[in-house]
């Protein structure tokens, strides 16, 4: 087990007004985290830093050993593998599947004339066998529902074998059938002994798939509570933070919420 995140005391100004402020944490390469809190509490902008996107305006950021400002984060990024609803506008329509999953390896999306090994090749199938994609190798980009788009992206976030992976809301938005056969294959993904260390931002904790592990609760751009998932997500700490009464409980391996009676 190593430390892959190490925040210290991370501060994140935008027109003088801190996103983030002063926020402590740390990832190891066993966990499996999920960050939740209200709109606007700074969770795409704490997993942007997290993926060496932006940097702090205040405070240390450690990736991988490396401080953001004294790294070159072009080299560090090849390391964080990152699915975000933003990726899915920069692959072509007319990309196969195959090679929108393959470019991943050089960082890129859309294939031209570079040349690729059959290394590469067969890690991209395997790839898609894992994320149930095999079937859609061949099929254009553009043709794909939103969970199968969805998928492809996440495809693309591992494809390069990264030692962090971050989720940006990777159901959102997608119906009952897609969302949870996504769901399914994350859970499925992190209890993997080979995964990285995973980092994921949702609205709702009923889209925490099994298998994770720690949770971080955002308010206002502060971390209002950290640590084991089930000791976190609690109804108590739930409620505090999203200034509602909400219920929070179990069904199984999954989280549910509810108003207050």
């Amino acid at each position: 087990m190593s430390l892959v995140l190490d925040f210290n005391n991370v501060t994140v100004l935008r027109d003088q007004r801190p996103i983030l402020n002063n926020v402590d944490w740390q990832v190891h390469s066993n966990q499996r985290w999920v960050i939740v809190g209200p709109n606007g509490a700074g969770k795409t902008t704490l997993l942007r830093v997290a993926a060496s996107q932006i940097h702090p305006s205040t405070g240390t950021a450690k990736l991988l050993g490396s401080t953001l400002g004294e790294v070159n984060v072009f080299e560090l990024r090849t390391r964080i593998g990152f699915a975000s609803n933003a990726m899915s506008v920069h692959i072509p329509n007319s990309e196969t599947v195959l090679d929108a999953v393959m470019t991943a390896s050089y960082g890129i999306t859309g294939r031209w004339n570079e040349r690729y090994d059959d290394v590469d090749e067969r890690r991209a199938r395997r790839v898609l066998a894992e994320w149930q994609l095999d079937e859609l190798a061949d099929r254009p980009f553009g043709t794909l529902s939103d969970g199968e788009r969805k998928r492809v992206q996440i495809a693309r976030s591992v494809m390069p074998d990264p030692e962090i992976l971050l989720l940006d809301e990777p159901v959102a938005s997608l119906d009952m059938a897609a969302r949870e056969h996504t769901i399914s294959v994350l859970g499925g993904y992190a209890f993997t002994p080979t995964a990285p260390a995973i980092i994921m931002v949702t609205h709702h904790i009923d889209e925490i798939p099994k298998g994770f592990t720690h949770a971080l609760i955002l308010s206002r751009g502060q971390v209002y509570a950290a640590g084991e998932i089930d000791a976190t997500l609690t109804t108590e700490k739930i409620s505090g933070a999203f200034g509602f009464g909400l219920e929070v409980s179990k069904d199984g391996d999954r989280f549910r919420v509810r108003a207050k009676n």
